[in-house]
């Protein structure tokens, strides 16, 4: 028998014989293409659905998981004191713990310009002019971070003997001497702060006058110097710290409506005089007030620890007091001391009370090692899931994102590492990740994994950067169920960023599980998946990372799973992934591998039957499943279909499956092995494995037709479609009365299962010593009944039920007796679907009429027409069609 010339590989095709088509008109090919799309359900090859893979919840909540394929020794650590907070170098003064005692001898005062040299003070003699009182260099304020007696007493609000805790920091011998005293002298301490600050701020001091270290100098210039000890930074004479970017010219600061004429040789070297001076001592007197009337009595407060409720609420009003004042962030006087009595409150067990010193610390900007702690704070606070109330009704949130923002990747990197990782259970909350996103997160992240990106692999933080890209790369994936979340991925061009980081990383098994199930997740949108398929070494990377983590089940079964998604739709990305380097050969040894282990899997993983049986499968068949997945989409592009229908390694391994595996131990896994046999079986090739094994083929697929699981009984039904091409395969089915079954499934009133059944009955009728047990089990008038029940709803079955009464009337001598009793409702139903002013009456939309109507012309309406003829004279002259 002869295929019909108009059929395509999409339609019909597989049921019966193909013959060479004519050629096609360009209007041909579009309808063709458009029908395709309207029965796309039903086409012979078809892609496979799965779920995405199964992760579940990490009740641990550890920095890099319970997982992780880092030893201890080479990852940050989860648990860790909470001690770790420091008066370093760039907080405050060095911590002897012992009270300094008087020196010996006159100190002398060493000026240097250089920013790490270390000097000694000493406090200068008061001029005698009062007039020169009023004349205070600005670096004053620099001295006063360094040796003013205010700090001290305001930080003695709680006696020593009380405490426990002794004032460490090394001050001038008469500084040192006025603070020996009792804990009930706060009168004479107000007394003796006023006489301090009324004298002893009167001060004029020597500068060299070059740099060459030469003894001479100018006595009684007012001059602006540089103080610093051991560790500490110095301040320059606009307040700003000497080590940080000048924002202004040096000569900015002079008196009003006179031009400076003095030659730029320094910015340290020039006379601070006029308004600007009295600005900033009147600055500092209201600070000074600021500080005793509004923050002390808070500090007090803090420093009774009676209870947490009282102490958070102190740091609540400590917060905003320093917020109302301006003092948050560095440039407040004070600002050791107030970190030294917060960081005393660091080991008291209490989350909410952590968290207000949390946001306080980060709010007066530290670094360094406090920076640190206070990550781990917050990380500490973040990991345990009952704070989320009150993290969401606080500001945490904003000041970790600016510690993202602003803190340099190489120098803080441990610190954003817990900072990151803070964030990422921060995410873990619907209502955090919404303020998370609409404060620009996605894109903060995004930007900081492309500098992470720009390291190179020889740079020396390459590594310790590794573990903060873990903490992002997770954070991304938990916001990528969000789809504000993921419209920022999409308008920030993540995927490419990902690919980079997942190239350049593919030595750390956590990362690259981290970034592959962010693109597991977000391949099963059409928009990512079509700019990951853009990405041309895509390819490259998932087969390698299948080559180099092969029996990681974890990781193997996401890059299957985003395969499968790349291959589901389209036909460009099947071909450039078959065409990589060992693709095949790649999936095959996978396959190869978790076959292996499923098939040595204990008994109850591998046959599980009955109600009781686990409701997931197993890691090996859940591989498997997936990676089947991915050969069945490869197999609808022509060539690729080819050339594993000829792969025997392939084509074993699938009938393996049906062979050891059950319906009822596996539903999924056996129903994609079948459909993937399916769309092999299609190709008609030389050396083809399915052919080689198409009587073993069906014995298997017997199996599933006589199991309770529609599903499966359809997909079996659907290969022997194809297989009934073969005689051998026909024989078969007539042997094991497997034709009444495909009878039997015209009754479901599903297009879906007659489809199928209607095309193995029309291969069958090929031989013509076969086609009398159509009238013995009732098969015409149950096809005269689908024909009647689908008609113009379905032109296409109903062209494939005309096409099997064709063929079986070949040798008929009357319509009575070929027919008998449906003879009369055949003329009439053929008659009335032939009528083209009714034909398309249930097709509504626009597009499908027109696909349906070029279907009606040049399949149905040819074959109805004979077949109405051939009836209609009772007898037949013509020689039947074989096949359609």
């Amino acid at each position: 028998m002869q295929a019909s010339k108009t059929e395509n590989r999409g339609k019909a095709g597989p049921f019966y014989w193909l013959s060479a088509a004519k050629p096609k008109t360009s209007s041909e090919i579009v309808n063709e293409a458009r029908d395709a799309l309207v029965n796309e359900a039903r086409d012979a090859l078809r892609t496979v659905k799965t779920r995405r893979p199964f992760t579940p919840t990490d009740e641990q909540r550890k920095l890099l998981g319970s997982q992780s394929s880092l030893c201890p020794q080479n990852r940050p650590p989860s648990v860790f004191s909470l001690d770790t907070f420091s008066s370093d170098s760039s907080e405050s003064r060095p911590h002897s713990g012992v009270r300094l005692s008087p020196l010996a001898h006159k100190p002398v005062l060493v000026i240097s310009e250089k920013k790490h040299e270390v000097a000694s003070v000493f406090l200068p003699t008061p001029p005698a002019d009062a007039a020169e009182v009023r004349k205070v260099s600005s670096a004053w304020k620099g001295l006063f971070r360094i040796t003013s007696p205010k700090d001290l007493f305001s930080a003695k609000v709680v006696p020593l003997d009380q405490n426990d805790v002794k004032l460490n920091f090394e001050e001038p011998a008469m500084m040192v001497n006025d603070l020996d005293r009792s804990n009930n002298n706060c009168l004479a301490e107000q007394k003796l702060y006023t006489s301090f600050n009324d004298e002893s701020r009167q001060v004029i001091c020597n500068e060299h006058t070059s740099r060459s270290g030469s003894g001479e100098s100018m006595e009684g210039t007012p001059v602006k110097f540089s103080l610093q000890l051991q560790g500490e930074r110095s301040v320059n004479s606009d307040g700003r710290f000497a080590d940080e970017e000048q924002q202004f010219p040096c000569n900015q600061m002079k008196e009003p409506g006179k031009m400076s004429s003095q030659p730029r040789t320094s910015r340290w070297k020039r006379r601070v005089t006029g308004l600007k001076d009295e600005t900033r001592i009147n600055g500092w007197e209201e600070e000074d007030l600021f500080w005793h009337t509004k923050i002390l009595p808070i500090l007090r407060e803090l420093e009774k620890k009676d209870n947490i409720e009282h102490l958070c609420l102190a740091c609540t009003k400590l917060y905003q007091t320093l917020d109302e004042g301006n003092m948050l962030g560095k440039r407040f006087k004070r600002r050791n001391v107030l970190l030294k009595t917060l960081y005393k409150l660091v080991d008291i067990d209490s989350d909410p009370l952590s968290l207000k010193l949390a946001k306080i610390i980060l709010a007066m900007k530290v670094d360094g090692k406090n920076l640190l702690s206070v990550c781990k704070l917050a990380f500490k606070i973040c990991r345990n899931k009952k704070n989320y109330f009150i993290i969401q009704n606080d500001t945490l949130l904003d000041y970790l994102l600016q510690v993202l923002w602003d803190e340099d990747l190489q120098t803080n990197n441990e610190a954003l590492i817990y900072c990151m990782a803070a964030i990422k259970f921060m995410s873990e909350n619907a209502e955090l990740r919404f303020k998370m996103v609409s404060k620009g997160a996605v894109e903060m992240f995004l930007e900081l994994m492309k500098q992470i990106n720009n390291i190179k692999e020889h740079d020396t933080y390459f590594a310790k950067l590794g573990h903060l890209l873990v903490q992002l790369a997770a954070t991304l994936r938990i916001l990528a169920d969000c789809p504000t979340a993921r419209r920022r991925l999409s308008d920030s061009a993540a995927i490419p960023e990902l690919c980079v980081a997942l190239e350049q990383r593919s030595s750390d098994k956590d990362l690259c599980l981290c970034i592959v199930r962010i693109l597991s997740k977000l391949s099963t949108y059409s928009d990512f998946c079509a700019a990951l398929a853009d990405c041309s070494r895509c390819y490259i990377l998932f087969l390698a990372l299948l080559n180099k983590y092969q029996k990681q089940q974890d990781l193997v079964i996401r890059v299957i799973f985003i395969l499968g998604n790349l291959t589901a739709k389209n036909d460009q990305s099947r071909e450039q992934f078959f065409k990589e380097k060992e693709s095949v050969n790649i999936l095959t040894s996978v396959f190869q591998t978790y076959y292996d282990l499923d098939l040595n899997a204990p008994t109850g993983h591998r046959d599980r039957k009955g109600k009781n049986h686990l409701k997931h499968p197993s890691e090996a068949e859940d591989v498997l499943i997936k990676l089947i997945r991915v050969l069945a989409n490869l197999s609808i592009h022509p060539k690729v279909g080819a050339a594993l229908a000829a792969a025997h390694p392939v084509v074993g391994l699938l009938v393996g499956v049906l062979e050891y595996k059950s319906v009822d131990a596996c539903e999924e896994l056996v129903i994609n092995a079948a459909t993937a046999i399916n769309n092999l079986s299609y190709y008609q090739v030389k050396n083809s494995a399915v052919q080689d094994k198409k009587l073993h083929i069906a014995e298997m697929l017997l199996k599933l037709l006589m199991s309770d699981n529609m599903d499966a009984v359809l997909e079996a039904v659907r290969v022997f479609g194809n297989l009934s091409q073969h005689h051998e395969i026909r024989d078969f089915i007539m042997q094991k009365k497997i034709y009444k079954f495909m009878i039997a499934l015209l009754d479901s009133k599903n297009r879906e299962v007659c489809f199928p059944a209607c095309g193995v009955l029309l291969n069958l009728t090929v031989d013509e010593d076969k086609r009398a047990f159509l009238m013995e089990e009732g098969g015409i008038g149950k096809l005269v009944d689908c024909l009647q029940d689908f008609g113009p709803a379905d032109w296409q079955l109903s062209c494939l039920i005309c096409k099997t009464l064709w063929n079986y009337s070949e040798s008929m001598r009357s319509a009575a007796s070929c027919f008998r009793g449906d003879t009369n409702t055949l003329l009439v139903l053929l008659t009335a679907l032939l009528d083209e002013e009714v034909e398309l009456e249930c097709s509504l939309d626009r597009d499908i009429k027109d696909c349906q109507r070029v279907y009606w012309e040049r399949e149905f309406k040819p074959v109805a027409e004979k077949l109405l003829d051939r009836i209609q004279s009772h007898h037949s002259s013509a020689e039947s069609i074989t096949p359609f």
